[in-house]
């Protein structure tokens, strides 16, 4: 089963599951909320569930919670070319982590391991998955966080700064693209949710 909002990407693995008869692909859901009903109402015509890290209406880490609460017992494989999630995703119960990028042959001994009850990680340098997108911002785009989160507007960022209300909104369009945001609100909210790691 497939839990993935790319239609790109589903296209891909479900041309790889029709060319390897180990597999049988049952079906598939673009959002995380799609994927709850529909266990809700029957779960038995698959084995395995494939999620991307980020679906049409939430993130695997969150769709994981859900599954947790309610004890689903699901093996789940998370397809993601976020290694900075993978942590996270043991935590909450995930049996396997394949990296996007990686060899299609990586994703089927994945799928394979997971089957025969292992836990299947990358082989990957274990540092990075204490990493937060916060990690990889530099001191003055931290700074430029903190005020976010302080309430400030715009022009007080600018007069803090010496610069133009433009470059300002520059910044902050770069920001949100560097932590995966799309707006003000979701940056503060990331910030505070790393404070308190």
């Amino acid at each position: 089963m497939l839990v993935e909002r790319n239609q790109l990407v589903l296209s891909a693995l479900q041309h790889i599951f029709a060319h390897d008869n180990r597999f049988e692909l049952t079906g598939h859901v673009e959002s995380g909320q799609a994927f709850l009903e529909m266990i809700g109402i029957n779960r038995a015509n698959f084995d395995i569930v494939i999620v991307s890290s980020k679906l049409a209406d939430m993130g695997a880490t969150k769709l994981l919670t859900e599954l947790r609460h309610r004890q689903a017992g699901i093996r789940i494989v998370i397809f993601s070319n976020d290694i900075g999630i993978l942590k996270q995703c043991l935590h909450l119960g995930a049996h396997g982590f394949c990296y996007q990028f990686d060899d299609p042959a990586v994703l089927l001994d994945t799928l394979i391991a997971v089957a025969n009850g292992h836990l299947c990680i990358p082989n990957t340098d274990m540092t990075k998955i204490h990493q937060t997108p916060l990690s990889t911002l530099t001191p003055r785009e931290i700074e430029l966080l903190g005020v976010l989160a302080k309430g400030w507007t715009n022009v007080q960022i600018a007069t803090r700064m010496g610069i133009s209300e433009n470059t300002v909104k520059y910044h902050l369009r770069n920001l949100y693209d560097k932590i995966g945001v799309h707006n003000r609100a979701a940056a503060v909210a990331l910030f505070f949710a790393d404070i308190q790691r």
